[in-house]
């Protein structure tokens, strides 16, 4: 454990959400998020559906899972809040952290109603200050399916760069094997 980051913020504030860890009691707002938007989130997070899918107890397993990685200190999990309607509108996650480097990998959805108006740019900009300053990460990395463009010109906005394709790294749920490409933000290039 690091005890430095026993008081690190619970709750990211940003223009038109807050980004902040899962409650206990959750996990029904979380399962009516992922069945709202199953069919653009099967294909990229098949695992995550999966275990959603199941019984409302279940997925309630899953966010209280998310709340003791926090406390353990092994991933962060933010469900993303809107400031004008109050509603889950989406999920980041800091996952598979590497404390030797360290370093860690994200995920992120919003719900498909609200993309293309900014709102994850907010958002992965606030997260990936937390990582950095408040993690003392030294790189945040994410693997995206390469035909996912939107998910690529976000990640390049708030200063990812490419580092790499991923040959048959990926089974999509119909058993297609597809590439992923590779994006990376290290601290020494972080400009804040």
């Amino acid at each position: 454990m690091r005890p430095q980051l026993f008081d690190i913020d619970t709750a990211l504030l940003t223009n038109r959400c807050v980004v902040r860890r899962f409650r206990e009691n959750e996990g029904a707002v979380f399962q009516e998020l992922i069945y709202a938007n199953r069919d653009q989130l099967q294909d990229h997070f098949p695992r995550l559906v999966g275990e959603i899918s199941a019984t409302p107890e279940e997925t309630e397993i899953f966010v209280r899972e998310r709340i003791a990685g926090w406390l353990l200190q092994t991933d962060y999990a933010f469900g993303i809040w809107s400031n004008e309607t109050t509603k889950l509108i989406g999920y980041v996650h800091l996952f598979e952290i590497n404390w030797e480097v360290p370093s860690a990998e994200i995920s992120f959805f919003l719900d498909k109603d609200l993309h293309k108006q900014g709102l994850m740019t907010e958002v992965m900009a606030r997260v990936i200050r937390f990582g950095f300053k408040q993690l003392a990460l030294e790189k945040i990395y994410l693997r995206t399916l390469s035909d996912n463009f939107d998910c690529q010109r976000l990640v390049r906005r708030v200063g990812f760069s490419r580092e790499g394709d991923l040959r048959n790294e990926f089974r999509k749920p119909g058993g297609t094997l597809v590439d992923l490409v590779r994006f990376g933000f290290s601290r020494e290039t972080y400009g804040e």
